[in-house]
């Protein structure tokens, strides 16, 4: 039953959330490296810098702090949405009744399902997004392709994936428990409801940027 609960929500997660992730991490690459592009007009840096920058910026904050952050507004008004209003028709009152532990069956599947797949659309935004910033900047003429590729796989360091993934876990975390608690916990009529979906999306994202400050400032020690 838990793993039948814990499959589903990574689909919902997951697959309800590619599109809208790819979509964002494109337009994202190619805007970082546009605007690259733009600040090295009559300068003495590399052309080929502009892959170079435009793959780390990406994967040390892009794609997991903007990803997440889309993800929180998505994921975290559903979850809160859900339970809450599982909450008022006291769907949570009678399963409780009938011996159900309900925080374990109603949040932890969902809290296992982020834990597994954010990750892996934070790596799919990573990769779209230096793809994005290819496609902006290569058609156009701002750069050649060897330039952009080379630019793309020079000073690469593994630490810097590391630092994403950590993110990735830590956002996932704060995504759904937030969310999930507002909700569990909603007292009130529809009003209320919508408060707390609100609440879940502005607490989930001031958290996820707080944590994304903390972690650059304890993982580049």
């Amino acid at each position: 039953m838990y793993w039948k609960e814990t499959t589903r929500q990574m689909i919902d997660i997951g697959v309800g959330s590619l599109i809208i992730v790819i979509l964002i991490s494109v337009f994202m690459g190619a805007v970082t490296a546009v605007q690259f592009a733009y600040q090295l007009q009559d300068s003495f840096v590399p052309k080929y810098y502009i892959g170079y920058v435009t793959r780390d910026i990406t994967i040390i904050e892009l794609a997991p702090t903007i990803t997440c952050l889309v993800l929180a507004g998505k994921v975290g008004s559903n979850i809160a949405t859900e339970l809450g209003g599982m909450r008022q028709k006291e769907h949570i009152d009678a399963m409780e009744i009938m011996g159900v532990n309900t925080a374990a069956y109603l949040i932890m599947p969902k809290l296992l399902a982020a834990l597994f797949v954010v990750p892996l659309l934070v790596c799919a935004a990573a990769l779209v997004g230096i793809t994005g910033g290819y496609l902006s900047t290569v058609p156009a003429g701002w750069i050649t392709d060897q330039e952009y590729i080379r630019g793309a796989r020079t000073f690469f360091e593994p630490y810097y994936v590391f630092m994403m993934f950590v993110k990735a876990v830590v956002f996932a975390m704060i995504l759904t428990t937030v969310p999930a608690f507002q909700g569990y916990n909603v007292k009130g009529g529809s009003i209320e409801l919508g408060q707390a979906s609100t609440q879940a999306v502005v607490y989930s994202d001031i958290l996820i940027l707080l944590a994304d400050y903390l972690i650059a400032v304890i993982l580049a020690i």
